[in-house]
Protein backbone atom coordinates (compact mmCIF):
# COMPACT_ATOMS: atom_id res chain seq x y z
CA UNK A 1 0.00 0.00 0.00
CA UNK A 2 1.24 3.21 -0.85
CA UNK A 3 2.07 5.68 1.86
CA UNK A 4 -0.05 8.38 2.58
CA UNK A 5 1.71 11.01 3.82
CA UNK A 6 0.59 13.42 7.15
CA UNK A 7 1.45 17.39 7.25
CA UNK A 8 1.30 18.37 10.63
CA UNK A 9 0.41 22.67 11.40
CA UNK A 10 1.11 23.36 15.00
CA UNK A 11 1.10 26.62 16.49
CA UNK A 12 -0.36 28.88 19.54
CA UNK A 13 -3.83 29.91 18.19
CA UNK A 14 -4.65 32.88 16.31
CA UNK A 15 -0.82 32.13 14.93
CA UNK A 16 -2.41 31.54 11.02
CA UNK A 17 -2.40 27.44 11.16
CA UNK A 18 -5.92 27.87 9.81
CA UNK A 19 -5.17 30.09 6.94
CA UNK A 20 -2.40 28.24 6.16
CA UNK A 21 -4.19 25.28 5.71
CA UNK A 22 -6.83 27.11 3.21
CA UNK A 23 -4.08 27.89 0.96
CA UNK A 24 -2.97 24.48 1.22
CA UNK A 25 -6.57 22.95 0.58
CA UNK A 26 -6.69 25.90 -2.50
CA UNK A 27 -3.65 24.77 -4.49
CA UNK A 28 -4.50 22.37 -6.98
CA UNK A 29 -1.09 21.15 -7.32
CA UNK A 30 -0.97 20.25 -3.44
CA UNK A 31 -4.26 18.53 -3.48
CA UNK A 32 -4.41 17.18 -6.90
CA UNK A 33 -7.68 16.18 -6.88
CA UNK A 34 -6.96 13.38 -3.92
CA UNK A 35 -8.53 12.89 -0.84
CA UNK A 36 -7.55 14.51 2.04
CA UNK A 37 -8.50 14.15 5.67
CA UNK A 38 -8.54 17.34 8.18
CA UNK A 39 -8.35 16.75 11.75
CA UNK A 40 -8.87 20.01 13.33
CA UNK A 41 -7.44 19.99 17.07
CA UNK A 42 -9.09 23.33 18.02
CA UNK A 43 -11.04 26.29 16.77
CA UNK A 44 -9.89 29.52 15.97
CA UNK A 45 -11.14 32.60 14.19
CA UNK A 46 -10.97 31.52 10.83
CA UNK A 47 -12.82 28.62 9.65
CA UNK A 48 -13.71 26.07 6.96
CA UNK A 49 -16.70 26.77 4.20
CA UNK A 50 -18.48 23.90 3.08
CA UNK A 51 -17.80 24.69 -0.70
CA UNK A 52 -13.94 25.44 -0.04
CA UNK A 53 -14.07 21.82 1.73
CA UNK A 54 -16.31 20.54 -1.12
CA UNK A 55 -14.17 21.57 -3.97
CA UNK A 56 -10.54 20.48 -2.20
CA UNK A 57 -12.27 16.49 -1.84
CA UNK A 58 -11.73 17.47 2.09
CA UNK A 59 -13.56 16.26 4.81
CA UNK A 60 -13.15 18.04 8.29
CA UNK A 61 -13.14 16.23 11.84
CA UNK A 62 -13.54 18.03 15.14
CA UNK A 63 -11.10 16.77 17.77
CA UNK A 64 -12.32 17.38 21.32
CA UNK A 65 -9.27 16.09 23.03
CA UNK A 66 -5.69 14.44 22.60
CA UNK A 67 -7.41 11.60 24.48
CA UNK A 68 -9.53 10.45 21.44
CA UNK A 69 -6.61 10.46 19.24
CA UNK A 70 -5.07 8.47 21.93
CA UNK A 71 -7.56 6.30 21.93
CA UNK A 72 -7.72 5.06 18.30
CA UNK A 73 -8.97 7.87 16.42
CA UNK A 74 -6.63 8.24 13.47
CA UNK A 75 -6.75 4.64 12.47
CA UNK A 76 -10.80 4.40 12.70
CA UNK A 77 -10.89 7.40 10.65
CA UNK A 78 -9.12 5.87 8.32
CA UNK A 79 -11.00 3.36 8.06
CA UNK A 80 -13.98 5.46 7.37
CA UNK A 81 -12.59 7.93 5.00
CA UNK A 82 -9.57 6.12 3.33
CA UNK A 83 -7.93 9.46 2.71
CA UNK A 84 -5.24 10.23 0.32
CA UNK A 85 -3.92 12.48 2.32
CA UNK A 86 -3.75 13.89 5.84
CA UNK A 87 -3.78 16.99 7.18
CA UNK A 88 -3.80 18.09 11.19
CA UNK A 89 -4.47 21.06 12.87
CA UNK A 90 -2.81 20.67 16.13
CA UNK A 91 -2.98 22.02 19.36
CA UNK A 92 0.24 22.99 20.70
CA UNK A 93 -0.76 22.78 24.23
CA UNK A 94 -1.17 18.82 23.59
CA UNK A 95 2.50 18.54 22.80
CA UNK A 96 3.81 16.77 19.71
CA UNK A 97 5.30 13.51 21.87
CA UNK A 98 2.15 12.63 22.54
CA UNK A 99 0.41 12.69 18.86
CA UNK A 100 3.77 10.92 17.60
CA UNK A 101 2.94 8.14 20.33
CA UNK A 102 -0.81 7.31 19.47
CA UNK A 103 -1.39 5.06 17.27
CA UNK A 104 -2.16 5.57 13.78
CA UNK A 105 -2.43 3.37 10.47
CA UNK A 106 0.80 2.26 9.20
CA UNK A 107 1.08 3.35 6.18
CA UNK A 108 0.24 6.91 7.45
CA UNK A 109 3.84 8.56 7.65
CA UNK A 110 5.32 12.22 8.84
CA UNK A 111 5.37 14.51 5.56
CA UNK A 112 6.33 17.88 6.91
CA UNK A 113 5.77 19.64 9.99
CA UNK A 114 5.40 23.12 9.74
CA UNK A 115 5.12 25.30 13.39
CA UNK A 116 3.71 28.90 12.56
CA UNK A 117 4.28 31.85 14.59
CA UNK A 118 2.72 34.89 15.59
CA UNK A 119 5.47 37.50 15.29
CA UNK A 120 3.70 40.36 17.55
CA UNK A 121 3.59 37.87 20.49
CA UNK A 122 6.01 35.28 19.99
CA UNK A 123 8.41 36.60 22.55
CA UNK A 124 5.34 37.08 25.42
CA UNK A 125 4.19 33.31 24.45
CA UNK A 126 7.96 32.25 24.38
CA UNK A 127 8.89 33.67 28.09
CA UNK A 128 5.72 32.61 29.65
CA UNK A 129 4.54 29.27 28.09
CA UNK A 130 8.09 28.37 26.88
CA UNK A 131 7.89 24.40 26.70
CA UNK A 132 4.52 24.73 24.78
CA UNK A 133 6.30 27.37 22.28
CA UNK A 134 9.09 25.47 21.84
CA UNK A 135 7.73 22.35 21.06
CA UNK A 136 6.90 22.68 17.58
CA UNK A 137 9.98 25.18 16.97
CA UNK A 138 12.35 22.14 18.13
CA UNK A 139 10.83 19.70 15.79
CA UNK A 140 9.26 21.55 12.62
CA UNK A 141 10.37 21.11 8.99
CA UNK A 142 9.84 25.32 8.33
CA UNK A 143 8.73 27.78 10.78
CA UNK A 144 6.75 30.71 9.18
CA UNK A 145 6.41 33.67 11.65
CA UNK A 146 3.78 36.28 10.07
CA UNK A 147 2.25 40.00 10.90
CA UNK A 148 5.94 40.71 10.00
CA UNK A 149 6.52 44.89 9.78
CA UNK A 150 9.83 46.93 9.82
CA UNK A 151 10.03 46.72 13.24
CA UNK A 152 10.28 42.53 13.44
CA UNK A 153 13.37 41.50 14.85
CA UNK A 154 13.97 38.94 12.10
CA UNK A 155 17.88 38.58 12.56
CA UNK A 156 17.07 38.01 16.66
CA UNK A 157 14.00 36.14 16.29
CA UNK A 158 16.02 34.04 13.33
CA UNK A 159 19.02 32.79 15.82
CA UNK A 160 16.38 32.21 18.54
CA UNK A 161 15.04 29.52 16.45
CA UNK A 162 18.22 28.26 14.71
CA UNK A 163 19.48 27.64 18.34
CA UNK A 164 16.60 25.19 19.09
CA UNK A 165 16.31 23.50 15.49
CA UNK A 166 19.33 24.38 13.08
CA UNK A 167 17.78 22.39 10.18
CA UNK A 168 14.59 24.19 10.11
CA UNK A 169 13.91 26.51 7.17
CA UNK A 170 12.39 29.55 8.82
CA UNK A 171 9.79 32.12 6.68
CA UNK A 172 8.84 35.78 7.60
CA UNK A 173 5.53 36.58 5.85
CA UNK A 174 4.89 40.45 5.86
CA UNK A 175 1.63 42.85 6.21
CA UNK A 176 2.36 43.97 3.03
CA UNK A 177 1.87 40.17 1.50
CA UNK A 178 5.68 39.54 0.84
CA UNK A 179 7.68 37.56 2.22
CA UNK A 180 11.74 36.47 3.01
CA UNK A 181 14.01 34.67 5.48
CA UNK A 182 15.53 37.08 7.14
CA UNK A 183 18.69 36.45 6.16
CA UNK A 184 18.97 40.21 3.87
CA UNK A 185 18.52 41.35 7.36
CA UNK A 186 21.13 40.45 8.71
CA UNK A 187 23.20 42.76 10.80
CA UNK A 188 26.44 41.59 12.03
CA UNK A 189 28.26 43.49 14.70
CA UNK A 190 31.52 42.50 13.35
CA UNK A 191 33.30 43.57 9.99
CA UNK A 192 33.34 40.71 7.85
CA UNK A 193 35.84 42.17 5.66
CA UNK A 194 38.43 42.44 8.24
CA UNK A 195 41.87 41.61 7.53
CA UNK A 196 41.01 39.54 10.71
CA UNK A 197 37.84 39.39 11.93
CA UNK A 198 37.17 40.34 15.52
CA UNK A 199 34.09 37.98 17.24
CA UNK A 200 33.59 39.71 20.32
CA UNK A 201 32.65 37.77 23.58
CA UNK A 202 29.17 38.66 23.34
CA UNK A 203 28.99 37.74 19.64
CA UNK A 204 30.40 34.47 19.55
CA UNK A 205 26.21 32.68 18.90
CA UNK A 206 25.53 35.02 16.17
CA UNK A 207 29.08 33.96 14.01
CA UNK A 208 28.86 30.53 15.08
CA UNK A 209 24.85 30.29 13.57
CA UNK A 210 25.72 32.72 10.84
CA UNK A 211 28.58 30.23 9.98
CA UNK A 212 26.89 27.53 9.66
CA UNK A 213 23.99 29.34 7.54
CA UNK A 214 26.75 30.74 4.79
CA UNK A 215 30.06 28.87 4.72
CA UNK A 216 30.77 31.07 2.36
CA UNK A 217 31.00 34.32 3.67
CA UNK A 218 33.87 32.98 5.81
CA UNK A 219 36.11 30.94 3.69
CA UNK A 220 39.61 32.48 3.59
CA UNK A 221 38.69 34.60 6.50
CA UNK A 222 40.90 34.73 9.17
CA UNK A 223 39.36 35.02 12.57
CA UNK A 224 40.19 35.71 16.37
CA UNK A 225 37.98 34.48 18.77
CA UNK A 226 37.85 33.85 22.56
CA UNK A 227 36.97 30.43 23.79
CA UNK A 228 37.34 26.78 25.12
CA UNK A 229 39.49 23.88 23.38
CA UNK A 230 37.56 20.55 23.21
CA UNK A 231 38.29 17.40 22.76
CA UNK A 232 35.78 14.93 21.14
CA UNK A 233 35.91 11.53 20.39
CA UNK A 234 36.36 10.12 17.08
CA UNK A 235 37.88 13.69 15.52
CA UNK A 236 41.12 13.05 13.98
CA UNK A 237 44.31 13.31 16.42
CA UNK A 238 44.95 16.75 15.14
CA UNK A 239 42.05 17.91 15.61
CA UNK A 240 39.56 19.93 19.01
CA UNK A 241 36.39 21.68 18.64
CA UNK A 242 36.94 25.67 19.27
CA UNK A 243 33.68 26.47 20.94
CA UNK A 244 31.74 27.83 23.99
CA UNK A 245 28.74 26.16 26.37
CA UNK A 246 25.44 27.94 24.89
CA UNK A 247 22.17 27.86 26.48
CA UNK A 248 19.95 26.69 23.40
CA UNK A 249 15.96 26.72 24.58
CA UNK A 250 16.19 26.84 28.47
CA UNK A 251 17.90 26.60 31.56
CA UNK A 252 17.99 22.36 31.21
CA UNK A 253 19.29 22.74 27.91
CA UNK A 254 22.78 23.47 27.64
CA UNK A 255 24.81 22.49 25.40
CA UNK A 256 28.67 22.90 23.45
CA UNK A 257 28.65 24.96 20.23
CA UNK A 258 31.90 25.42 17.92
CA UNK A 259 33.70 24.14 15.20
CA UNK A 260 36.34 21.96 14.35
CA UNK A 261 39.69 22.74 13.99
CA UNK A 262 42.71 21.35 12.88
CA UNK A 263 46.21 22.14 14.25
CA UNK A 264 50.19 21.21 13.56
CA UNK A 265 52.05 20.05 16.69
CA UNK A 266 49.99 20.47 20.24
CA UNK A 267 46.44 20.08 20.64
CA UNK A 268 45.80 23.34 22.92
CA UNK A 269 45.17 22.47 26.71
CA UNK A 270 41.51 21.88 27.36
CA UNK A 271 38.77 23.86 29.52
CA UNK A 272 40.88 26.72 29.72
CA UNK A 273 39.65 30.41 28.39
CA UNK A 274 41.98 30.52 25.06
CA UNK A 275 42.63 33.82 22.26
CA UNK A 276 42.28 31.71 18.90
CA UNK A 277 43.77 33.72 16.07
CA UNK A 278 42.18 31.00 13.00
CA UNK A 279 41.86 30.79 9.19
CA UNK A 280 38.52 29.29 8.45
CA UNK A 281 37.99 27.06 5.06
CA UNK A 282 34.20 25.93 3.66
CA UNK A 283 34.35 22.36 3.84
CA UNK A 284 32.00 19.39 5.52
CA UNK A 285 32.28 18.98 9.09
CA UNK A 286 31.87 15.70 10.80
CA UNK A 287 31.13 17.45 13.74
CA UNK A 288 27.69 18.99 11.95
CA UNK A 289 26.97 16.20 9.41
CA UNK A 290 26.79 19.25 6.91
CA UNK A 291 28.99 21.87 4.84
CA UNK A 292 30.50 24.52 7.44
CA UNK A 293 33.22 26.03 8.09
CA UNK A 294 36.55 24.21 9.47
CA UNK A 295 39.20 26.48 11.12
CA UNK A 296 42.69 25.98 10.96
CA UNK A 297 45.04 27.09 13.72
CA UNK A 298 46.93 29.61 13.06
CA UNK A 299 48.31 31.23 16.73
CA UNK A 300 46.70 30.31 20.02
CA UNK A 301 47.51 32.75 23.89
CA UNK A 302 45.65 32.99 26.95
CA UNK A 303 42.64 34.08 26.70
CA UNK A 304 40.43 36.43 29.70
CA UNK A 305 37.42 34.91 30.78
CA UNK A 306 34.13 36.54 29.11
CA UNK A 307 31.80 38.33 30.95
CA UNK A 308 29.33 35.36 31.10
CA UNK A 309 30.07 32.17 30.80
CA UNK A 310 27.29 30.62 28.18
CA UNK A 311 26.32 32.28 24.96
CA UNK A 312 22.85 33.70 24.43
CA UNK A 313 20.54 33.63 21.36
CA UNK A 314 18.00 35.67 22.24
CA UNK A 315 19.97 39.03 21.70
Amino acid sequence: MDNIPIYIITGFLESGKTTMIREMLTDEYFTGGERTLLLQCEEGEEEFDAELLKKANAVKVDVDSIEDIEGGLMRRLAREYKPERVIIEYNSTWTLLRLFNAPKPEEWELAQLVCMVDSTTFEMYLNNMRQFMTDGLQLADAVIFNRCTETTEKSRYRRMVKAMNGNCDIIFDNVDGTSDDGVADEDLPYDVKADVVRIGEEDFGIWYLDALEHPDRYDGKKLRVTAKAYRVKDLPPNCFVLGREAMTCCANDIGGIGFICTVKGNLPEPDQWLDFTVKAQKGYSMLHDRNAIILVLDKVSAGKAPKENLVYFNR
